[in-house]
């Protein structure tokens, strides 16, 4: 029996070499394989024949069936349509070609029954429909029920591909090689779990005999797929922890209990004290600490970060943290400087920006040890960068780096150092077990002592006044305010404020406040020196696009309004809000929007009037919107290529497929077992070898 992952896709029939590469440079589908996996991406029911009369609205895709009464063409070469009129005896309606209009018109007959399905579109009191599938009425009955609408492309449309062409080329290939579709699932698995067949599974995803069967399939295709990742992250795991030892961190000395019974500024909250134990317990294993350190903006990650930076020190070594902007990079360095100082630790900060004479001083108390921790850019990864004894990486915004950028730091030190990654972007218990599943993971859920919860109010563009009163008042007490707009400049497509309108706007609704303007297109040391301003008190009111979504602390600022918040997502807004709330005042998030909006729309902004809880938010922002592009920040050697199974609603299957996966290599780690005996060679094949970035964290 062939392996259909090596029989080409050009020997199906009706395929042949041109359309073959169009299928595999648009949609990835190089052999009979990738297209039994190319799965509709809904469904449609063919059952029903709709009257014309009955038509109103907003209509989905329909089933007619009736006669061409005649057919005409308008417009002139590119432009040229052929129109046909069709009636069902209930009424009529256009049916419009922009393509292969000679063919069309040679293929169709005035006066034989057809089967059209497509969209209804009224205009000016009357029906049309572009492009339909056509069938005579034979045909037509031969395929009634469910339809698959598979994924397209714009030009394999206009090469004349259709879903309707894809789902007889499906339909040829099952037929051909359905005896060579083999089982990929241990017996036990599918028993306990009473899964279909893998070859019935992907029968019925493509022509479902009914809607159970289709869900069957669905369920059972998931779960494949998902299995199947999660064995890759585990795997992976395993090869990463039996091949990197790590370093061994024994010693809580001097430099750690001084500042935690000296001169820790609070109280640590019982998350952090968890979170701490947690690294603790890595550092004194012996086995090299790669772990994700989750908390909400202002939920303490920085002081727990110096403290594992502390036991490292403590340990003989060094330490360094990575922050994605120069920004960033600063505010930490500032931060852990007022930790550090009154114990005697060395910090210096390392950016693009640094003089010479400094850089070579940081260079030198880096060679001999002398200086403890490094707080820097893209600039610490520079080859001229070399630690005497480097033992702890904190990585800030991981997901902003590279695996090539991580892996040159990682690789400063013979001895491989721990690896501690931060981000302040929740993420969704599934999304976490998928993404980071190579990583332990910790999550600081409490905010500080004293700090109070940011009251979100949404308010409406004829409420304006009320809101800048708001604003006056926060700015009459000391306060500071910032105003967040989408755009930096006017678009005619979208009715946007623009960022400069914007900021004319509340110079002059504020005349005797120092407004500031900060933007993504601005220079650096431009951006740098507005938001110094606003950091220093010298401006009280900053007008800014996203670029203030991470790395802007100023626990003064107590204001934010978010133009347009309906042009932005769950989780942005939420990282928005972040930027105030960081000292002991009441802040204030006031959401701005147009009165008439979609009900989702005002929904999602409802949610964030109702919670400042990042996990829940991030929880909900991908079930309304999808995991969307995630590939970005995976891990290194992990590819998320899902073509069926949803992180976003498939978080039982997730868990369910990592359980399994677990109790298989507790069981058997070498996958040896006959039971088994699918599993390395199939896992080979959906994740083909690439670079070996195994090491890296």
């Amino acid at each position: 029996m062939p392996d259909l992952r090596k029989v080409d896709v050009q020997f199906i029939k009706g395929v042949g070499p041109s359309r073959a590469r169009l299928l595999r440079e648009e949609l990835k589908i190089n052999s009979v394989y990738d297209l039994l996996h190319h799965f509709p991406s809904q469904y449609v029911d063919r059952q029903h024949i709709y009257p014309i009369s009955s038509f109103s609205g907003e209509m989905p895709s329909v089933q007619v069936r009736g006669r061409f009464l005649n057919f005409t063409t308008a417009g002139e070469g590119a432009k040229m349509r052929l129109v046909g009129l069709f009636t069902d005896g209930t009424g009529t309606m256009e049916v419009v070609w922009f393509r292969r209009i000679k063919a069309i018109r040679e293929a169709y007959l005035p006066g034989t029954e057809y089967v059209l399905f497509g969209k209804p579109q009224e205009f000016n009191g009357h029906w049309s429909m572009a492009h339909p599938e056509v069938d005579k009425t034979e045909t037509a009955e031969a395929s009634r029920g469910l339809r698959g609408v598979y994924p397209l492309t714009e030009r394999l449309r206009n090469c004349s591909v259709s879903s309707r062409t894809i789902f007889q080329w499906v339909q040829t290939a099952l037929n051909v090689y359905a005896s060579s579709i083999h089982e990929t699932l241990p017996a036990e698995i599918i028993s306990r779990y009473r899964l279909v067949e893998v070859a019935d599974a992907i029968r019925w995803v493509h022509n479902p005999p009914d809607n159970n069967s289709l869900q069957h399939a669905r369920e059972r295709l998931k779960f494949e797929e998902l299995f199947y990742l999660q064995l890759k992250i585990h795997l992976y795991s395993s090869h990463r922890s039996a091949s990197v030892s790590g370093r061994l961190f024994p010693r809580i000395g001097l430099f750690f209990n001084g500042f935690y019974s000296q001169t820790l500024p609070f109280p640590l909250t019982g998350a952090q004290k968890r979170v701490m134990h947690e690294i603790r317990s890595d550092l004194g294993s012996g086995r090299q600490m790669n772990r994700l350190l989750q908390g909400d903006v202002g939920s303490g990650k920085t002081v727990v970060a110096f403290m594992a930076m502390l036991i490292a020190i403590d340990n003989g070594t060094q330490a360094c943290i990575m922050a994605p902007t120069e920004i960033l990079a600063t505010q930490h360095y500032e931060a852990l400087r007022n930790l550090g100082a009154p114990i005697g630790i060395n910090i210096r900060l390392l950016t693009g920006s640094t003089r010479k004479k400094e850089r070579d001083d940081i260079d030198r108390q880096l060679a001999d040890g002398s200086l403890h921790i490094l707080v820097g850019t893209h600039a610490v990864i520079e080859d001229r960068v070399k630690f005497r004894d480097l033992g702890l990486v904190v990585i800030d915004e991981q997901h902003r780096f590279g695996v090539m950028q991580r892996a040159r730091l990682w690789g400063k030190n013979l001895r491989p150092p721990h690896v501690l990654v931060m981000t302040a972007t929740p993420i969704p218990r599934t999304l976490a077990m998928t993404l980071y599943g190579d990583l332990d993971v910790s999550v600081i859920d409490e905010l500080p002592p004293g700090r109070k919860p940011i009251a979100t109010l949404l308010r409406y563009e004829d409420q304006r006044m009320s809101v800048l009163q708001a604003v006056g008042r926060q700015l009459a007490i000391g306060r500071q305010a910032y105003i967040v707009f989408p755009l930096i400049q006017e678009n005619e497509k979208v009715d946007l404020r623009s960022l400069e309108e914007g900021y004319d706007f509340v110079r002059e609704a504020f005349p005797n406040y120092n407004v500031v303007m900060v933007h993504g297109r601005m220079k650096p040391a431009e951006k740098d020196h507005q938001m110094r301003l606003f950091a220093e008190k010298k401006a009280h009111i900053m007008v800014a696009t996203t670029v203030i979504e991470v790395g802007v602390n100023v626990p003064n600022a107590s204001v934010m309004v978010i133009e347009n918040s309906e042009r932005f997502g769950l989780s942005q807004l939420h990282q928005l809000r972040g930027r105030v709330g960081r000292g002991a005042d009441q802040s204030y998030c006031i959401l701005m929007t147009k009165r008439k909006i979609a009900s989702e729309t005002r929904k999602r902004l409802e949610l964030m009037t109702s919670t400042t809880d990042g996990f829940l938010i991030a929880e909900a922002d991908l079930k309304m919107r999808g995991p969307g592009d995630i590939e970005g920040t995976m891990q290194s050697g992990i590819p998320l290529d899902l073509h069926i199974a949803n992180l976003a609603t498939d978080g039982q299957l997730v868990q369910t497929a990592r359980t399994e996966v677990q109790n298989i290599l507790e069981k058997d780690p070498t996958l040896s077992l006959p039971a088994n005996g699918m599993l390395l060679p199939n896992l080979a094949a959906l994740f083909p070898p690439t670079a070996d970035l195994s090491r890296i964290s």
